[in-house]
């Protein structure tokens, strides 16, 4: 895996939160509802993505966790640089400490171009990329979407 199971949780959690209000806030409780999403683990990392400046959240009535942008101007790279990290992206893959072009690895030449297509994925691929494949794979499967259960506060950025 390329990155911790906490960046995995957050990257569906903060998708699905795209997919069922883009510009609104959204109860745990609903994001999580029929998921396999840990709810109490999810409020963590979301705690920690409200300090990064990816979401915000409000309190009472109306309240839960927001986008603080539009989903097609948040990219994954930017996920994983908050809950990450993206230092280990350039890593050598075999745990030497000094690996670049000058002195490569055994492996240096294979991962390289590995390296790059993956961030240049994470850089490309935005989270309304990821809420519409979402919604399209839940689509397929014949379950309902998730809904939002209350009406949502406005958005205060």
């Amino acid at each position: 895996m390329i990155y911790s199971n906490a960046c995995a949780y957050a990257i569906r959690a903060i998708s699905r939160l795209a997919m069922i209000q883009p510009k609104g806030y959204v109860l745990l409780d609903d994001l999580c509802e029929g998921t396999e999403l840990p709810r109490h683990f999810v409020a963590k990392i979301f705690q920690d993505l409200v300090r990064k400046g990816l979401l915000t959240s409000a309190k009472g009535r109306g309240g839960g966790f927001a986008l603080t942008r539009d989903p097609g101007k948040i990219n994954l790279h930017e996920i994983v640089a908050a809950v990450d990290g993206v230092e280990q992206l350039d890593h050598c893959v075999v745990g030497l400490s000094l690996c670049d072009a000058s002195q490569p690895c055994p492996q240096h030449d294979h991962w390289q171009p590995i390296r790059e297509n993956l961030k240049s994925f994470l850089k490309e691929t935005t989270l309304k990329d990821m809420s519409e494949t979402l919604e399209q794979k839940i689509n397929l499967s014949g379950s309902p979407l998730p809904t939002v259960t209350k009406q949502s506060k406005p958005v205060v950025l």
